[in-house]
């Protein structure tokens, strides 16, 4: 029977496109994946129900979104994804895979049987603004449940590496093919091709991990440079955005559309802030932006110093005035990218493979899924004796 693998996340299917999608559409192509959301609130009277949906950009991914009334208390929230969960795991046959990407799910889900448990710490989520008071707690529950703990870059591995026996560091991966499209000119997206050049962009989240007051400060330095930004405003309001002439909000945009916006820029930045939410992050536009052929900078990120630095196409820096003259230096090489910068920057990217990434966590969930049949078979043929 075919493996079932149902991943509990934080992040919607529909949202930014980034690591949990890339690795359950890789998963998909070898057992059926159930992608587990968060809920959405109903009305008082309704009654709760899951919303199924095949996942339009991903075969045999199949998105399952709880619906409660809106106002009930935390312990019958609990009680009602436990019986959502129950009846909608009830008829799967076969192995089944429970994969973690916050412990905040394990609440209602303690009580599956699965035959392993993941637990994929992409971020420090306990570090980010709103945590809930009781993460870290339900954190080291899942932890020692986990048949095997991933990590989303290295600064996370050295934080839960000395929690568990098995912990492996899976850093942000990339998918060449479909960045390198920005390597040669693509139709201009309408919202983009009348902004003057040069043209510095980001595309991300824009939450209290982006530093607007780095942002304003550049801008302000550089009003002759177009700032492009690109992806939802989360957990921080309209108002702390930096409002300028030469600052462009472009809202968010599809993963299919990154390369259009991307080939149109000169620069491609990181401007992140340095602060609790940002100790741990691997952030996954690194290489993708160098897969666009794009020189980077960046603020000095842990993991981004430490896997990206030492490369002539990304630089790095601090302060306002650091990080234009490291603008002007990408600047450069952008009109120059047969000097040798992004050929170094291909090799070190021809080792940061998605499929490889997934193929290596796939491993080790079958050798999981092996032990335990093999085991159960013992226990089988000792019990008919």
């Amino acid at each position: 029977m075919p493996t079932t693998l149902i991943c509990f996340s934080h992040l919607r299917w529909n949202f930014v496109f980034q690591r949990p999608q890339h690795l359950m559409c890789r998963f998909a192509r070898e057992m059926n994946v159930i992608f587990w959301e968060e809920p959405i609130e109903i009305g008082p009277r309704e009654t709760a129900f899951l919303q199924v949906r095949e996942a339009p950009d991903a075969v045999k991914v199949r998105v399952v979104v709880p619906h409660l009334p809106q106002g009930m208390p935390d312990d019958a929230r609990d009680a009602a994804l436990k019986r959502l969960l129950d009846a909608h795991v009830a008829s799967i046959r076969g192995p089944l895979v429970a994969w973690y990407y916050t412990p905040m799910m394990l609440s209602f889900s303690r009580d599956l049987d699965p035959d392993v448990t993941v637990y994929d710490a992409m971020d420090e989520l306990s570090k980010f603004k709103f945590a809930p008071t009781h993460l870290l707690a339900l954190e080291q529950e899942l932890i020692d449940r986990a048949d095997v703990v991933f990590t989303g870059g290295s600064s996370l591995y050295e934080a839960k590496k000395h929690r568990h026996d098995s912990v492996h560091c899976f850093p942000s991966s990339v998918d060449r093919a479909h960045f390198c499209k920005a390597r040669v000119r693509q139709f201009e997206p309408a919202d983009q091709e009348d902004l003057p050049r040069p043209r510095l962009g980001f595309y991300g989240v824009i939450d209290e991990r982006f530093d607007t007051a780095l942002l304003d400060a550049v801008a302000a330095m550089r009003p002759d440079w177009s700032f492009v930004m690109v992806g939802p405003v989360v957990k921080i309001s309209e108002e702390e955005l930096p409002r300028r002439h030469n600052i462009h909000y472009l809202g968010p945009k599809t993963y299919g559309q990154l390369p259009a916006y991307l080939s149109g820029w000169d620069v491609a930045l990181m401007p992140f802030a340095m602060n609790e939410s940002t100790q741990f992050i691997s952030p996954t536009k690194t290489p993708e932006y160098l897969a666009g052929g794009k020189p980077v900078v960046s603020t000095p990120i842990k993991d981004v110093v430490r896997h990206y630095g030492q490369l002539e196409g990304v630089k790095i820096a601090s302060t306002p005035e650091e990080f234009v003259a490291a603008c002007e230096s990408a600047l450069e090489l952008s009109r120059h990218p047969e000097s040798g910068w992004l050929a170094e920057a291909d090799l070190l990217l021809s080792a940061a493979s998605w499929d490889t990434t997934q193929a290596r966590m796939a491993g080790l969930i079958a050798e999981l899924l092996g032990t335990r049949t093999g085991a159960n078979s013992q226990a089988l043929l000792v019990a008919a004796e």
